[in-house]
């Protein structure tokens, strides 16, 4: 497990950059079941490059951290399922981003032509080398290279996705069906520059990008779960899911996907950025999920 704790990178870059992947402590020739969980924002290693080239301290860039998600979901891994998280933050490379989806007004020469400059994420400001955090300041003091930020994508976002498919890829072979749940984190108002501006969200949004990234009965376990013990549920709104929901989710070939964001307010002080008593109720919760998941028959998960 990461013992970074609650503080970010010292810059050194002393500890490891890239992700974990945290797996059952016996391992059986067979995955014991078919989900994987994947936290890909939690990361809180903020490496020195990132430090000299930003006009914002360490702490302003953990606006756009999911902080202590992979902590509320490390349960699973007791359970049998494996839990891949990413060490590096959000501000450096978002690996729930196309590979190349990279705004040219950051980057001091052209970028190659298969890069995605137009995406509306890239538009908000929020691509896979974002330019603002989640508040809306901008991250930068200085263009990028074109080099360093294709490097960021080789040596990070690369190896993510190679693992996380392989993970999918291992339990689909053993089950027939693989499932990803992938786990994010939500500021509890809407920011100015979100769909839903100065709202308060619900407790839990659940992403299936508008039903075509898994069967329903995945939703609708999670929901039962959550609403049962005593949660604001809603679906897909404002949040249907990011690239990994959509790339991965593939029901037809057995493969489904879903992502869950989780109101901070509900176990963080989120001007703090330190961890509420409830943390621990929460994790114990989560568990209850992979549980119910964990119980769908296959025939339930047929497209």
């Amino acid at each position: 497990m990461d013992s970074s704790g609650d503080l970010p990178g010292d810059g050194t870059g002393r500890r490891d950059l890239g992700h974990a992947i945290d797996r059952p402590a016996r391992p059986a020739a067979v995955p014991a079941t078919a989900i994987v969980f994947a936290s890909p924002h939690s990361g809180r290693c903020y490496p020195a490059d990132l430090l000299a080239a930003s006009r914002l301290d360490a702490q302003a860039l953990r606006r756009s951290e999911d902080c202590f998600v992979d902590e509320l979901f490390a349960g699973v891994v007791e359970m049998g399922a494996p839990l891949i998280r990413a060490h590096f933050p959000r501000a450096y490379i978002d690996p729930n981003r196309e590979p190349y989806e990279l705004d040219q007004a950051m980057f001091d020469a052209p970028l190659p032509a298969h890069c995605n400059t137009r995406s509306p994420r890239v538009q908000a400001g929020l691509g896979t080398i974002a330019r603002i955090v989640a508040s809306g300041a901008d991250i930068y003091a200085r263009k990028l290279s074109v080099a360093e930020g294709l490097a960021r994508i080789e040596r990070l976002y690369k190896p993510y996705h190679r693992d996380l498919a392989l993970l999918l890829d291992e339990r689909r072979a053993a089950h027939g069906h693989a499932m990803l749940i992938d786990c994010h984190s939500m500021p509890s108002i809407g920011g100015p520059h979100d769909f839903d501006p100065g709202r308060r969200r619900a407790d839990f949004i659940l992403g299936d990008a508008h039903g075509a990234s898994c069967a329903p009965a995945v939703v609708d376990a999670v929901a039962a779960v959550l609403r049962g013990l005593g949660y604001r549920v809603t679906h897909n709104a404002p949040y249907a899911g990011g690239f990994t929901t959509t790339h991965y989710g593939r029901p037809a070939d057995g493969v489904h996907a879903l992502q869950i964001e989780i109101n901070r307010d509900l176990y963080m002080d989120e001007a703090r950025y330190t961890r509420k008593a409830q943390l621990g109720r929460i994790a114990g919760e989560m568990r209850q999920v992979m549980g119910r998941l964990a119980e769908l028959e296959p025939r339930k998960l047929a497209a």
